[in-house]
């Protein structure tokens, strides 16, 4: 017998307004790429809550992820989810060529800003003029975090890899993104003192 998917209980409190987010925003149809997708709760979840013409593609840096996405994902019993890859936002190569939006919960500050760097690199290539890239976690504000667990949240990570830690929106995401080729489309308040930042990919002769 296999061995049960795993469960992230963060999960439970913030598909709902993560989902709000990508109806929103999201085309009708075409592919949704999933950086980081971890469980793979979230798109096991949202793809059937999500238009029928919407695809959902998961992928992971961790190899060992992509069988729990998998299971998750035969579980939910929907054919719009296609199976996991592997795909790191710092390798230069990804193993898919075009996407029409790319979502990423909670990665880049539990990563070296490389993978950032990265992920703005790889959605910019993959990504139409208007196309949205969606992020999600916790951020700093002006150089402040937004909460006192936030900043408790911020040591452990330092603690743990001096090269992760929630990262300010205006000061790096934001400068990172414009130099990318994406502006800001909103950013909208969300449980635990997450956010969720839209930006869209400018068309490459449009400056901001």
């Amino acid at each position: 017998m296999s061995e049960p998917a795993r469960h992230a209980p963060a999960t439970l409190r913030n598909r709902d307004a993560i989902l709000a987010v990508l109806q929103a925003v999201l085309p009708a149809r075409g592919l949704l790429l999933e950086i980081a997708s971890g469980t793979g709760e979230h798109a096991a979840w949202m793809t059937p809550r999500l238009s029928p013409g919407l695809e959902w593609q998961p992928t992971d840096g961790a190899p060992d992820a992509l069988a729990d996405i998998d299971r998750h994902a035969a579980t939910a019993g929907c054919p719009a989810i296609r199976p996991a890859l592997l795909l790191d936002t710092t390798r230069p190569r990804w193993p898919l060529d075009r996407a029409d939006a790319v979502l990423c919960c909670n990665m880049i500050h539990i990563a070296p800003w490389a993978a950032a760097e990265g992920l703005v690199a790889g959605a910019a290539r993959l990504l139409a003029p208007g196309a949205p890239l969606v992020l999600y976690g916790p951020f700093r504000r002006d150089g402040r975090h937004t909460a006192e667990s936030n900043a408790a949240f911020d040591r452990s990570l330092q603690a743990r890899d001096p090269r992760w830690g929630v990262r300010c929106l205006d000061g790096e995401v934001l400068p990172l993104a414009r130099a990318g080729g994406f502006g800001l489309d909103a950013v909208h308040p969300m449980p635990a003192n997450n956010l969720s930042v839209v930006l869209r990919r400018l068309d490459a002769n449009r400056s901001q």
